[in-house]
């Protein structure tokens, strides 16, 4: 994940504003081999290493909006909303049921008895609403985008400032709670089941100064609490961090209210290069790390390891940004660059099995897919016809793409950039190379509007249409420059009232349309969904690939 405003980061197949009430959570009981007991069948002594492909930049999820962090902290913490294992679809969490009232603005949460926090805090309602507050009532330097991005993209605002879409929480009892929104919206509440919204322990975030975040230069420090005291009610809790040799260690909580943890460690190890992590898992010193290139998935398995396949929940797009190059204004040109890509040769020969060429911003799993839009076709000839007709036969474009990393629907970003120059200087197009590092200057030189045409995606938080196009396009200053076109108002205006829409099959309408006009629009290029996969030794069972690319490794056990 990347910051909301750059990816175009991070509501709903949303539940039913009437009545969303779910049934009581059911914990799995077989979490797999193992060996000696731990307390819980199936638990045992063993330690899981994961190769990391980065480190996380702070251990309190409120102020993340990495992957790599919420890999580690999802661990740790728990959210009111859960996420089906292998799905999209919310079930119970640390609530075990919740019902809206009709016009979407007062939610009522029940929540499980006999959670307790890591800290042997008790779980309930003024835990609930202590977190919500605390997310609502940041200092200046908590405000800024940069450390809360999804709070400021999800609701809004802060105390004291605009208006947010939170508006009070209150502990009715000891076990529920009864939050207040401004306003009807598809995100809420499964805008909940996302790592920042994670429940944090009102002990330790006070003991420990959680909200006293500081910037320091043109970074920021954070507090005690989010370096060396996370404190969830999650399966595991944490250890230590061993910031000089790159692992974070974390152990089974035994007083966990579930099922317990089928191993007694979890262990990060920070491994920054692709080659590195697979060499590390075929030597056997890590039981598994995420994203494995394509092309060595064959022989991943063929050396025994298990390489465990998500379903498409991505984007792959090329956006542009007119503010960095004015030309891309005309409708001839987006249209001439689009058609002047072979897609279909780019999925087949960069992209591992089940890539699927897009017709629009969001994966078909979303509701709000739009069914009858067909993909644009590859036509070099039109494409060239276009430039021309639009006088831009000797077209000159910066075409930015990362180096130093991988992403799920981007597994070689050198290779993808590579086959789209390709295409492009055969209609004529001057292609000039940007590489820059993924974070050393390419997601912050999008963000500030620097790169006329680049590429970026998007794994989706939850199921819902608004966190692939609002997370995109909401906002004057979104990283497509679409402030800049005639068309950019009514994109804004029909985003709000597709998420404020509080019936749902509505709702699902709207946004139908909306993927409809957008593909006029064209104010980017999406060019494909991706089925990413994760890899784990021959030894390692019970783990659930996630869609979200969040699994969790509370499932795995080690055989012998």
């Amino acid at each position: 994940m990347i910051n909301r405003k750059v990816a175009a980061v991070a509501g709903s197949a949303a539940l039913a504003l009437v009545l969303a009430s779910c049934a009581e959570s059911e914990r799995a009981s077989d979490s797999g081999g193992g060996s000696e007991s731990g307390g819980s069948e199936g638990a045992s002594d063993a330690q899981f290493i994961f190769g990391a492909a980065g480190a996380p930049t702070t251990f309190d999820p409120f102020y993340a909006s990495d992957g790599e962090t919420f890999r580690v902290t999802r661990q740790i913490f728990e959210n009111l909303i859960g996420i089906e294992e292998g799905g999209s679809e919310a079930v119970p969490e640390l609530a075990k049921s919740w019902e809206g009232t009709e016009d979407g603005l007062t939610w009522t949460f029940e929540l499980q008895d006999g959670v307790k926090f890591h800290d042997g805090t008790d779980f309930n309602a003024e835990a609930v609403c202590a977190n919500f507050e605390r997310w609502y009532t940041q200092n200046e330097v908590g405000q800024n985008d940069a450390v809360t991005a999804y709070w400021a993209s999800d609701f809004g605002g802060f105390k004291g400032g605009e208006e947010s879409l939170y508006e009070s929480c209150e502990a009715t009892d000891e076990m529920t709670a009864t939050v207040k929104v401004t306003r009807s919206t598809g995100k809420f509440p499964m805008v909940l089941s996302q790592s920042s919204y994670a429940m944090q322990s009102p002990t330790a975030m006070e003991k420990y100064n959680a909200n006293e975040v500081k910037q320091q230069g043109e970074g920021f420090v954070f507090p005690e609490y989010a370096t060396s005291h996370p404190t969830g009610t999650g399966p595991f809790q944490f250890e230590s961090y061993d910031d000089a040799n790159g692992t974070i260690t974390l152990t089974r909580f035994e007083d966990y209210w579930g099922e317990k943890a089928g191993v007694q460690k979890l262990i990060f190890r920070v491994i920054a290069d692709e080659t590195s992590r697979r060499q590390e898992l075929e030597a056997g010193t890590i039981n598994g790390y995420d994203l494995p290139n394509p092309v060595d998935w064959a022989s991943l398995e063929e050396a025994g390891n298990q390489v465990l396949l998500r379903d498409p929940f991505n984007i792959l797009y090329l956006g542009l940004n007119p503010v960095a190059n004015e030309e891309l204004t005309d409708d001839l040109v987006r249209q001439a660059l689009y058609m002047a890509i072979d897609r279909e040769q780019l999925v087949d020969s960069q992209l591992p099995d089940g890539a699927e060429v897009a017709t629009q911003f969001v994966p078909p799993t979303i509701a709000g897919y739009n069914e009858s839009l067909q993909p644009v076709e590859y036509d070099p000839d039109a494409a060239e016809q276009l430039l021309a007709d639009a006088g831009m036969e000797d077209l000159s474009l910066d075409l930015w793409y990362p180096t130093q990393v991988s992403r799920p629907y981007m597994p070689d970003p050198q290779r993808i950039y590579e086959a789209v120059k390709s295409d492009w200087e055969d209609v004529g197009i001057t292609v000039n190379p940007v590489a820059k590092p993924w974070a050393g200057g390419y997601l912050d030189g999008i963000q500030q509007s620097q790169a006329p045409a680049y590429f970026l995606g998007w794994t989706g938080d939850y199921n819902s249409a608004d966190n692939f196009l609002g997370a995109f396009f909401s906002g004057a200053d979104n990283s497509f420059g679409t402030s800049e076109y005639p068309w950019g108002e009514e994109l804004q205006t029909r985003l709000r009232e597709a998420d404020a829409e509080p019936d749902e099959d509505k709702r699902v309408e709207l946004y139908q349309e909306l993927n409809a006009s957008i593909m006029e629009w064209l104010p980017g290029l999406p060019i494909s969904h991706s089925p990413p996969a994760i890899v784990v030794g021959p030894n390692v069972e019970g783990l659930v690939p996630s869609p979200l690319t969040a699994e969790n490794f509370a499932t795995v056990t080690i055989s012998e």
